[in-house]
């Protein structure tokens, strides 16, 4: 900080994410400021770098770059505030909050490259290492499953699924972690953060992060209908084709959110056992519970939504 500000500067931890990082807030005179402290041999600090000036450039708004220390991971950047999009939700916002944020899509999907290049790809080998999250962490590790063959088939034949529909559908820039935890609003704006992870990938997956949050469930016929909308909006914008029906829309919607929810359960128990951050295991129910609903309405993933209810789901809840 001494390097920046040449008086003195109050300094106040905020809190951590999901990752390795720490988050700071610097006042100085007047003004605020956040500062991010990534271990670098973990999370390098230039892909967030890159993408803020990517977003920006493309109209959306994200912490503004002041300054940078490479080595050492910090990075000086604007003070959005702390008003999450999840602390306004209630089922008279909802509809109208999670609208505007899936106006912003068109422009997230424009963004495919920044200084650095082009964005990673969500590739078949990305997906797999997503979905082995969930067999590793939580069945294994936070469950102490011994899986049967029986059980592998269950699961390979449902992640085989997944993944082909993931692959199917048009890519394009993709946030990757685009819910109501790292969408602020700001003077009635809506700011974009944690996004230093974004990838070329599914058109649906950043819409089915927000209307399927990990974090909070609304009423089926609120997300139908915006739902609805996206498909509108991404036929509109040209993201996908017209000959893409709603019905092949909302396969790859349901699909795409199944998936998601399956590595992010294994991603909350990874978090508790390697990483010590216990508190992600009270999400955990949640995704499961989407896994099932969602897998009862395709035949090819019964036979896995069914495992998952009498296999997993109880033992998440005892534990």
């Amino acid at each position: 900080m001494s390097q920046y500000f040449k008086t003195e500067v109050s300094i106040e931890l905020i809190c951590g994410d999901a990752s390795f990082r720490r988050y700071f807030r610097v006042k100085h005179l007047a003004n605020s400021y956040i500062v991010s402290d990534s271990p670098i041999e973990l999370v390098p600090i230039m892909p967030f770098i890159y993408m803020a000036k990517a977003y920006e450039k493309a109209g959306l708004i994200a912490p503004k770059i002041i300054a940078q220390d490479e080595l050492n991971g910090f990075v000086l950047q604007s003070d959005l505030g702390d008003e999450q999009l999840l602390n306004q939700l209630n089922e008279h916002s909802v509809t109208d909050l999670y609208r505007k944020a899936l106006a912003l899509l068109p422009k997230v999907a424009t963004v495919t490259e920044t200084e650095q290049g082009v964005l990673p790809v969500y590739d078949q080998a990305f997906v797999a290492r997503e979905l082995d999250i969930f067999t590793e962490w939580l069945l294994i590790k936070h469950l102490g499953l011994t899986l049967s063959h029986s059980d592998k088939k269950i699961i390979e034949h449902a992640f085989s699924v997944l993944t082909t529909s993931a692959l199917e559908q048009p890519s394009v820039g993709m946030h990757r972690d685009f819910h109501s935890r790292n969408i602020l609003v700001v003077d009635n704006e809506l700011a974009l953060i944690d996004f230093q992870d974004a990838v070329l990938g599914p058109v649906t997956y950043d819409a089915v992060s927000l209307l399927r949050d990990c974090y909070i469930k609304w009423p089926n016929e609120i997300i139908d209908s915006l739902k609805q909308e996206h498909w509108q909006l991404c036929l509109q914008q040209g993201l996908m084709s017209n000959s893409v029906t709603f019905t092949q829309y909302q396969t790859w919607f349901d699909l795409m959110g199944l998936q998601r929810h399956v590595k992010a359960a294994g991603i909350f128990a990874r978090l508790n056992h390697r990483d010590g951050k216990a508190g992600y295991l009270k999400d955990i129910p949640l995704t499961l519970t989407y896994i099932v609903e969602v897998a009862a309405l395709y035949p090819q993933l019964h036979q896995f939504g069914d495992w998952v209810k009498q296999h997993v789901l109880p033992k998440v809840n005892c534990a």
